[in-house]
């Protein structure tokens, strides 16, 4: 792991409280080559590649997808309508609209 170092004292109890918050149901969609992928590190599963390509999808912080090689990898069970939810939110991502030219 790498990035911790740089973490201000603040940090710490940010990220107490975020652990403490209930459950949302929000989706993220991470580069796998991005410092926050610590699928199959830190948690449980597989571990998904660190190559810019792959990408990693994250429900409320926990890694639930992956986008590998083009293909689609659950990484924990989920209901099938969520298989409607989860292809497109690899493919296309789930950054706010507003942001995405700043990405392009």
């Amino acid at each position: 792991m790498s990035g911790e170092q740089f973490a201000l004292p603040e940090a710490i109890g940010l990220l107490r409280s975020t652990r403490k918050r209930p459950a949302t149901g929000q989706l993220l969609t991470i580069s796998a080559a991005d410092p926050l992928n610590l699928a199959g590190i830190l948690s449980p599963g597989p571990r998904v590649s660190a190559i810019a390509s792959n990408r990693l999808l994250l429900r409320d912080g926990v890694p639930i997808a992956s986008l590998e090689a083009g293909k689609v990898v659950t990484l924990q069970p989920q209901p099938a309508e969520s298989d409607r939810v989860i292809e497109p939110a690899l493919r296309v991502g789930t950054m706010p609209a507003a942001l995405r030219p700043y990405y392009a």
